[in-house]
């Protein structure tokens, strides 16, 4: 086993493309999990034990948000937990392409661990909401259920897009290759990663704020639902045979 300073290099060649990439994950999460992903290869890790890892910081996190009543030190230390677990999310895909023991168990157990993510974050803050908000309404109380609702429906269309889309193509002639990455593209994307949404857990020590800040997000993450679904309904058209 090489160094940590040659997995690391070896490493930076077995990176995911950054195309359709916000620059938080590519020059934060994606080289923060392969510092995470090197470490894990020089413990002897498997990349479903790194997932497993990723899903303990997150649920834990999680769970803190639902039980405990919002403070300044629960802000830093769940978004800590969050952004870690976030973190190993990006770490096993890493160690993955490195050693090889990548497979459809491990994507599968990949995909579970992000579903469960998605549908606990939104129902843990409307936990918090119901047991220690001191809401100005109870319809504020709808707010996360539709968040939730705007989340696991852009999770599921993507990856339905993803491999649909490769089986469609799978057929089809060969295209003129990959599309340039684009660093606006790359900007734009940042309102909707799962990256930048942490952030306002930092703001649980102000309930009011986080509310605000949530409730933001919510708005956003919904318009680009709705960007999301007219894309991909166009480019699986698109491929249609004929």
């Amino acid at each position: 086993m090489g160094s940590t300073g040659t997995v690391l290099r070896e490493l930076r060649g077995a990176q995911k493309s950054a195309k359709g990439v916000s620059l938080y994950s590519r020059y934060v999460n994606r080289p923060a999990g392969r510092v995470l992903a090197a470490g894990a290869h020089r413990a002897g890790l498997t990349p479903n034990q790194v997932t497993l890892v990723s899903a303990l910081f997150t649920y834990a996190a999680l769970a803190a948000v639902a039980l405990v009543e919002p403070s300044w030190t629960l802000a830093l230390l769940v978004y800590a937990a969050l952004a870690i677990g976030f973190a190993f999310d990006s770490a096993d895909g890493q160690l993955a392409r490195l050693t090889g023991r990548g497979g459809p168990d491990g994507e599968w157990l990949d995909h579970v661990v992000d579903c469960g993510k998605l549908v606990l974050v939104h129902t843990a803050v409307l936990i918090s909401f119901y047991r220690f908000g001191e809401l100005p309404s109870d319809a504020w109380l709808l707010l996360p259920l539709g968040f939730q609702l705007a989340a696991v429906v852009t999770f599921c269309a993507g990856l339905l897009r993803e491999h649909l889309g490769k089986a469609a193509a799978a057929g089809a002639p060969a295209g003129s290759g990959a599309a340039p990455v684009s660093r606006v593209r790359a900007v734009g994307l940042l309102p909707a990663d799962y990256g930048v949404f942490c952030l306002v857990f930092l703001l649980l020590g102000a309930p009011g704020a986080f509310r605000a800040g949530y409730a933001v997000l919510a708005v956003v993450h919904t318009l680009f639902l709705a960007a999301f679904l007219t894309k991909w309904f166009r480019e699986l058209r698109a491929l249609r045979p004929g």
